[in-house]
């Protein structure tokens, strides 16, 4: 299917109703309150009737907005990010050269915090795409980057994404929308520019019409709209799905957000719970009632005041007996207790609806002493850890072999790049290091282990040139390093043995 060269609706039909829901839960991803206003203006009501706290038009329109939001949803989000990510996956292959140049992409491109960004909008909207890309003139290097799943088209076969449109508004100075489409297909990327307006594509113009995309112009190939890649079997992106199935379209290949229906309705519930105790809190301002005696004559048509500093009054020929001779204190009392166990329920009701544990949100009894007991405590968020890494493994790699590939094709470098990288994610909690120390200390005492493996359990992200360097120096400041007794310099480490070949029965 190549880029539209007529007008059509957009975004296309095909993907409306998707479209539609990206939209209300990145309204809550977003915690923006006239997004959510907006958001649930052409849907005021609930299918069982009940009007919806953003739904509600103020009275007032020149009253301060008095609902308030707790962004829930965005913790929720940054959660999920925090628990695939927050310790930096390790990509490694086995050539040398290859493992020193994925590395360098690790490093020089922050591909940790990429993944940390990518992890967090999936989780708000159902998934996001991975894209590799290059620009000769601000890296020597192919780039990662991130596309949003509301801008994206996907074509699947089989469960396999066979190609992908992302389309971007670029600037304009008038009412006229301009979209950038970029095709990725195997083997080629196509790129389109489109003058239309706000639901319609519009006309296909040169990529020169426009100056954000005009610098294309230079990378296409004789077709006038394509980049060929050189990778005719892969594609330069790839689509994670947050997490599968999609409860509420089965059979749909795209991912199900963090927060889809009904947690919406508990977040909805939140912010009216927190809006109903701010309410309290603005009713429970003490105020006094005072006699007229007791207020200030301003002058016509200034109205009276009462001095809260006066200290001296003169005595008000009032009878002692009759009602309302005196000052009397109004303040109502503030319901804390209801609505913070109501607000707690429903927050742990919604995490937990959300397949996380309410301990990872700090819901627990108490704290945890070692990462044993982080990880009981919170069983629920690390089985959900474990599935979304399974559904991000496949894509990551992927993207990281075409970086390697591409690389070695756009001339950057000339290392192998026929194995695909292999990927191993990070630990979700890190065992503190007194913890770490004792179970080092058991296993020296039991003689359970050798000096390598406990220099490799303390310092996992050590090669083996620094972790030999570290067993050395161990052994020779321990004194057990025994000298070669022909040549007396201290002794090589003994390499591992083979296991012994079985003698073959005929």
């Amino acid at each position: 299917m190549p880029l539209p060269e007529i007008d059509i609706p957009w975004p296309p039909q095909q993907f409306a109703d998707e479209y539609r829901e990206m939209r209300v839960d990145d309204a809550w991803y977003s915690g923006d309150r006239d997004r959510l206003a907006a958001v649930y203006a052409r849907t005021p009501r609930r299918e069982n009737g009940l009007r919806r706290l953003w739904s509600r038009r103020p009275e007032a329109p020149l009253r301060p907005e008095t609902r308030m939001h707790i962004p829930l949803a965005a913790d929720i989000a940054s959660t999920s990010a925090a628990l695939l990510f927050s310790e930096p996956p390790t990509f490694t292959v086995d050539d040398t050269a290859a493992q020193q140049r994925l590395d360098y992409f690790a490093e020089a491109g922050g591909i940790a915090n990429t993944l940390i960004e990518a992890a967090e909008v999936a989780a708000a909207l159902g998934g996001v795409y991975l894209r590799v890309t290059w620009d000769r003139e601000l890296v020597d290097r192919p780039l990662l980057t991130v596309v949003h799943a509301d801008c994206a088209l996907p074509e699947f076969r089989y469960g396999i994404l066979t190609a992908v449109t992302f389309w971007h508004e670029l600037p304009s100075d008038s009412a006229t929308v301009w979209r950038h489409l970029e095709r990725h297909e195997p083997g080629a990327i196509l790129h389109g520019l489109y003058q239309g307006s706000a639901d319609r594509l519009g006309v296909r113009v040169p990529l020169t019409e426009h100056p954000d995309v005009a610098g294309l112009v230079d990378s296409l190939g004789e077709q006038g709209d394509v980049i060929e890649t050189g990778l005719p079997d892969a594609l330069t992106a790839a689509y994670v799905p947050n997490i599968r199935p999609n409860r509420k379209r089965r059979g749909s290949l795209l991912g199900r957000s963090d927060f889809q229906d009904p947690i919406h309705d508990l977040f909805d519930a939140l912010d009216t719970t927190w809006s109903s105790w701010m309410r309290d809190i603005r009713l429970a301002r003490a105020r006094l009632i005072v006699p007229d005696g007791y207020l200030r004559d301003n002058g016509p048509g200034q109205g009276a005041t009462f001095d809260q500093d006066r200290e001296i009054w003169t005595p008000l020929a009032i009878p002692p007996t009759e009602q309302g001779a005196g000052i009397t204190l109004s303040q109502f009392a503030i319901r804390v207790a209801e609505h913070q166990s109501t607000a707690e329920a429903i927050v742990r009701q919604a995490v937990e609806a959300a397949s996380y544990s309410a301990q990872t949100f700090g819901l627990g009894d108490g704290p945890a002493v070692t990462a044993t007991e982080v990880t009981a405590r919170e069983r629920r968020s690390m089985i959900t850890r474990d599935v979304k890494g399974r559904y991000w493994a496949p894509a990551l790699v992927d993207m990281l072999h075409v970086m390697l590939r591409l690389d070695r094709i756009l001339g950057y470098s000339t290392v192998n790049a026929d194995q695909r990288p292999r990927l191993q994610f990070g630990d979700a909690v890190s065992e503190d290091p007194q913890t770490t120390a004792q179970t080092l200390a058991l296993i020296a005492q039991a003689e359970a282990a050798s000096t390598d493996t406990k220099v490799r359990t303390l310092h996992p992200d050590w090669d083996d040139a620094r972790v030999q360097a570290e067993v050395d120096r161990i052994r020779e400041e321990t004194g057990t390093a025994v000298p070669d007794p022909i040549t007396g310099a201290p002794a090589a480490a003994p390499a591992p043995q083979a296991e012994a070949e079985l003698p073959f029965a005929a």
